[in-house]
Formats: C-alpha cells, structure tokens, sequence
C-alpha cells in the first residue's frame, strides 16, 4: 500500500469523553520493520524481523505477523529463527531511523512545544495548551496519526488520557495502528482487569512477590492496605504501586531531559582476542559516540570502556579528561589507553563498549589551547563528516582503517 492510499485506522472509542485528558503517548508501531518495509511493500503483511543476521545477533524489530510467532525485541536471532524460520531477515539501517525518527518528533512539535521523547520511536505529549487552537486531545491525536502516515509512511499507536502512565498503557492496548482514549471517570474501570505486571515498578520478582500475597490484577493490589504491600514490598514501592493501582499518577511531561552519559557497544560474531580488530572496533565506537554527542550538542569529559570477556565476565574502566570533549579521535584515543590498563590484550572478547559521562552543553565553549599548541583540525574533520553522513548516509565517510573487506568477524 503506498502511503497517499494508507490511512490511520479510526480509534476503538474515538468519541470518548476526553475531559480532563491533555496527556498522549504516541507510540510507532514495530518501528524498525515499518520503515524497512516502506522500501519493500511486497513484505506487508507477512513475518519480518530486523536484525544482525549473524549468530549473536538480537532481534531489534519484528512485525505483527512475526510476533505471533512469540519473537520479540531483544530476542536472540537464534531463538527468533527457530520460533518463525519463514521470517525474512532484515540488517538494520541505523541511520534511517534516525532521520524517520527525527521527523516524527519534528510532528509533535508542531502541535504542543511539550514533547517528552523516551526512545527513539515513542514520546509523551501534553496538548492541554493547544485545545483552544487545535480542538480536543482525541482530535489532535488523530491528526498527528494522520500526518505520521502522510509524511513518513509509518503508522502509530496514541493512547490519550489524564497521566503518562494511563496514557502509555491505553497506547498498548490499542496496538497496532490505534487510538484509545481513557475518560478520567473510567481509569478504574480500565486498570483493575489488567494483569498486575502491567504496573510500572513490577518486574518478574515483584510479580513473584505479589502472587504470594494472591494478588494477580491490578484490581487485586488496589484492594490491599499498603500496609500489608509494605511487609512485603517495602514502603517506597508499596505506595508507589497503589498509587498507580489508583491511577494516581502526578509526574508532568518534562519537554528535555538531560542526557546524563551517550555510548554504543557491539558485540561480536564470534571472539575475538586480535589487539588490532579490538582497537579497530574501538575506532568505530567512538565515531559513533561522537557524532551522537555533536548531534545532541554536548560535551563529556569521563569516557569509560566496557569489555566482556569470552565467559561473560565484564570489566569497565573509565577515565576523566582535561576538558570535555565530542572529538572521536580523543575518546578514541582514551579508549585504546583503557583497554590496555585493562590488561585485556590478547584475551578473547565478546563485546566491547565505549561510553562519554559528565557531560555539559557545547554552545559557547571553547577550547583552552596550551602555549604553542596548535589546533588539530580534527573537530572541523569530523563536523564535515556529519554533513556528508546527513547528505549521503551513514557509510558515506569513513577512517580509513574502518574501510573494511567484509566477514571480518564482526556484526555490521
């Protein structure tokens, strides 16, 4: 279907009372595998799973049909594989979803100014501000669908309600391609069938926890004094989880939250112990880190490396810089100083990381350059590249060592 002919389908309960519900949570629905699809039309409808096809591979996005097959995000390839072996099998393309997901924030902006993104594919909104001139939440919701599809291709899920967590449930719930609106008199109603586990706070021991109290709905925890949840719980969690059983939830949309550290990993094929394919990874990280600390617009000073060994044991360590910086080639450098304070050398790895912390605002720093210290140019270098990346792709411009013959033994 192309995307003048694809159409939002229409909410569940479009006509809802949406009194009192400014808060939407906008969700891309199998985000990865849309905009892969967008290129290959021929593959709607069937099981298709994005991912490194390799043997350590993990399953990024998966369409409906292949969820069906229980694969799920974060699956190993292997096990995706074996769940639903007629799935097609798609690498990743980072760098277009970025762009897809950029433009999509780009939508919301141009409703509310009160965007909260919280991953690269989902975002809360609140639109209160923007009733008078743009009509009810549901209304704005299904505008922002529609301009979605119209302008990316993509379709979305939008829950609407009177908190981001009521909000961010309904937008579940109406999966794929729907709008659910909550009416602020019906959050009880809606919230004490679901299963405990669809609390936030409630994970697969607190879940254990609670069963052992008999409580399996969120109906269930509701009717139990917090002082009972206390004993078992804690006082923090107990109020927190009948707070949410309630409905109760006071947190605003927060339009930027700060990013406290930004870093990337890869995990290899197979181990790898070569000095040389480690450092060489090392360099790709960095790159990696560092154009994603000029696109955000920081600076960090405290880069640490992550190495996991063959047995899964994992070592970091970190250093603090003279001055923050969003240069590849110094985290770079740092990096490969860590990796052989680590003593790591010639010992087989699985997985490698680089991460930049403390980080600051680049807008009016400047560089403190020693006396008869000359500028590198390596900041000028690597701003070119960023342009070259946004014009032609991610691959477009490379170190020349990262120019590479393929099966090299690490996962593009």
């Amino acid at each position: 279907m192309s995307r003048k002919q694809q159409t939002p389908r229409s909410g569940p309960n479009l006509g809802a009372d949406d009194t009192g519900c400014p808060i939407l949570h906008v969700d891309m629905d199998a985000f990865y595998a849309s905009v892969e699809l967008r290129e290959r039309p021929e593959l709607k409808g069937t099981p298709v799973i994005i991912g490194a096809p390799g043997a350590r591979g993990v399953v990024l996005s998966a369409t409906y049909e292949a969820r069906r097959f229980g694969v799920h995000s974060a699956m190993p390839m292997t096990r995706a594989r074996r769940l639903c072996p007629q799935a097609v099998i798609i690498p990743p393309s980072r760098g277009k979803y970025s762009e897809v997901s950029r433009g999509v924030m780009e939508i919301f902006h141009t409703f509310t100014p009160e965007v909260e993104p919280i991953a690269s594919d989902e975002a809360f909104l609140d639109v209160g501000g923007a009733r008078k001139r743009l009509g009810p939440p549901a209304a704005i919701a299904e505008m922002i669908r529609e301009r979605v599809v119209r302008e990316h291709g993509i379709t979305c899920s939008v829950g609407v309600a009177g908190s981001k967590f009521v909000a961010k449930l309904a937008s579940q719930h109406c999966k794929p391609d729907g709008l659910l609106v909550v009416p602020v008199d019906k959050v009880v109603d809606f919230l004490h069938p679901l299963p405990v586990a669809a609390l936030w706070g409630v994970g697969e021991r607190t879940e254990q926890s609670l069963r052992r109290l008999g409580i399996k709905t969120v109906g269930d925890l509701a009717a139990v004094p917090v002082a009972t949840l206390e004993r078992g719980l804690g006082q923090a969690a107990a109020a927190h989880l009948s707070a949410l059983a309630w409905g109760r939830d006071e947190r605003p949309v927060t339009p930027h939250v700060p990013d406290k550290s930004i870093g990337a990993e890869e995990t290899f094929a197979t181990d790898i112990a070569d000095p040389v394919k480690i450092r060489k990874e090392l360099l790709r990280l960095s790159e990696r880190v560092a154009a994603r600390l000029r696109q955000g617009g920081h600076l960090g000073r405290t880069v640490s490396v992550k190495l996991r060994r063959a047995d899964f044991s994992t070592i970091s360590r970190s250093r603090s810089l003279h001055e923050s910086t969003d240069v590849a080639q110094v985290l770079y450098a740092t990096a490969c100083e860590l990796y052989t304070a680590a003593g790591l050398e010639n010992v087989r790895l699985r997985l490698v990381g680089v991460r930049v912390e403390n980080l600051r605002p680049a807008e009016g720093a400047t560089r403190q350059l020693g006396l008869g210290e000359r500028e590198s140019g390596w900041r000028e270098a690597e701003q070119a590249m960023d342009r070259a990346v946004r014009r032609f792709g991610h691959d477009a411009v490379l170190p020349a060592s990262l120019v590479r013959p393929p099966f090299d033994g690490i996962d593009p």
